[in-house]
């Protein structure tokens, strides 16, 4: 979503019950993201992957930033496969 001078927000969800559980919900969180998805508010969303292979080569491009060289910030690396994304937004 396009937020007035803050540009995209990245939501990082994170499990705290079993995943028979999850799954239980699966359809409603689907619904909930097609209600916003509708609405323009997402752009985009996936599940995360746990593994990718070039997450390594990313890290190691991402040392060469001297915001991390000098500790005045740090990355979470985080992969995921888009799975839905707005109809009228393009990955250029």
């Amino acid at each position: 979503m396009m937020a007035q001078g803050a540009g995209f927000f990245v939501v990082i969800l994170r499990y705290i019950a079993p995943l028979e559980t999850i799954d239980a919900f699966r359809q409603d969180h689907v619904a909930f993201l097609d209600r916003f998805y509708g609405a323009g508010v997402f752009l985009m969303s996936g599940a995360q992957v746990p593994r990718c292979e070039s997450k390594e080569k990313l890290e190691e491009i991402l040392e060469e930033d001297p915001f991390l060289i000098h500790d005045l910030a740090t990355y979470e690396v985080i992969a995921f496969t888009p799975t839905k994304w707005c109809k009228d937004w393009v990955l250029q």
